[in-house]
């Protein structure tokens, strides 16, 4: 059947149902196409907005069209039908628009979420490049940083003070966490974190001596022949009851090993590896042999002089002698899986993973860690490496959530860990 044998009005209402439903379409896309270079090229650009043009077209033709044969005799669409499609038409406008909007009109917050949180990520980054050019990128990053103090920490404020455990009253509900030990457990207790938007674990290690770095049995300095473990293994290597993934590691095509550590690593006195830094923030995070948290920009020569018995370079310093990083926006890093450590005056250690890339739980920013070690009291703290490193291990189980970039339930080998022994 030919158009001009159609009714004026059947013709009207195909045409004004499809413009509803491509003009949407088109036109969000070539809003996109305009802040992209990566995602859509000019030319697609172009022949997309000529496609928008003609689906605008066809909506203004099909309420001409409809008007004028408003007298034409056509068979009538029952009720539920036209209820649907409206429902459909509506929803499918509104979504697409508001998709758009999230992307693009300033104070939604989204558009720094997504692009600190995508290019923190190994799998993807395309989400931020995808939609917004390098230069939008790079300007959200830069409005998005921790601005650490650039303060070595100062070792005197760590007083190992004698605390009570048997105390009745506290000065908030974080130190009774921290305070109240399980009974029979000196060594730890477990605390269970949840906080608005994401979920993790917190081990409150009431020995600094006992915290240490195990290594892979494999780290090594080039990618080939090196390899990393997962933490339960390096867990069982060295006897210990408890870990977490420590620093990061190069992983030039993100589907390494793990067996090359980035910066540097000392274990048990030892200098295990002083390999390129990873970070522009941070440094040396590692305990001296007063079982004192370090945190500090120093060559492995000096660190070794000033009496670092194990460390990790990583970053960025979260808090320096008990005073929170400066955070611009969401600190540069996303919501993401993280693990961080931090030691209390008392010398109290806390080691925390925050579970990511999953329902309830979507991931941290660093104002979310720097704001849980300051409520716990920590004088000192660090991020640690995260995303799909990101698990705690307890007695030869992972008891975190851990998710990789593809968001299922598994965790990568790492060149090292922060340990608990007994």
């Amino acid at each position: 059947m030919k158009f001009n044998l159609l009714p004026r009005k059947k013709l009207g209402n195909i045409f004004l149902t499809l413009g509803i439903f491509l003009f949407p379409l088109f036109s969000c896309l070539f809003i996109v196409s305009i802040f992209s270079n990566e995602l859509i090229s000019e030319t697609l650009s172009i022949f997309i907005l000529i496609l928008a043009s003609f689906s605008f077209f066809l909506i203004i033709t099909g309420i001409f069209f409809i008007k004028l044969g408003k007298n034409d005799t056509v068979r009538k669409i029952k009720l539920p039908f036209k209820i649907a499609l409206a429902v459909f038409a509506i929803l499918w406008t509104v979504g697409g628009y508001t998709v758009v909007g999230l992307l693009y009109l300033p104070g939604t917050g989204f558009k720094d979420w997504l692009i600190t949180t995508a290019m923190t990520t190994m799998n993807h980054r395309y989400l931020a490049t995808w939609f917004y050019d390098s230069y939008d990128v790079n300007m959200v990053m830069a409005n998005n940083a921790v601005l650490e103090s650039g303060e070595d920490t100062n070792p005197d404020l760590i007083t190992f003070k004698e605390v009570d455990f048997n105390q009745k009253s506290f000065k908030n509900e974080f130190e009774k966490e921290i305070l109240t030990k399980d009974v029979g457990n000196d060594l730890y207790k477990i605390i269970d974190i949840e906080r608005d938007g994401f979920k993790g674990k917190m081990a409150v290690i009431y020995d600094p001596s006992k915290v240490k770095i195990g290594v892979s049995k494999g780290t090594g300095t080039e990618l080939k022949g090196s390899y990393g473990q997962f933490i339960t293994d390096i867990a069982a290597r060295y006897k210990a009851v408890l870990a977490i993934n420590a620093g990061g590691f190069y992983d030039p095509d993100w589907n390494s090993t793990g067996g090359v550590p980035h910066g540097v690593v000392i274990s048990d006195g030892n200098l295990i590896a002083n390999n390129v830094r990873a970070n522009s923030s941070g440094g040396i995070i590692g305990f001296d042999k007063n079982n004192k948290l370090i945190l500090s920009r120093m060559s492995a020569k000096k660190a070794l002089e000033a009496g670092i018995r194990d460390a990790v370079d990583f970053g960025p310093f979260l808090v320096v002698n008990g005073k929170p990083s400066f955070i611009k926006g969401n600190g540069g890093w996303g919501d993401a899986p993280r693990s961080a450590i931090g030691q209390r005056e008392d010398g109290i250690v806390l080691l925390l993973v925050i579970d990511g890339r999953q329902r309830g739980s979507a991931g941290a920013d660093m104002v979310d860690l720097t704001q849980i070690f300051m409520d716990y009291g920590a004088i000192n703290a660090a991020n640690l490496d995260g995303g799909t490193s990101t698990a705690m291990e307890l007695n030869g189980n992972i008891i975190s959530n851990p998710r990789n970039g593809n968001f299922q339930a598994k965790t990568r080998p790492v060149p090292n860990a922060w340990i608990v022994v007994e």
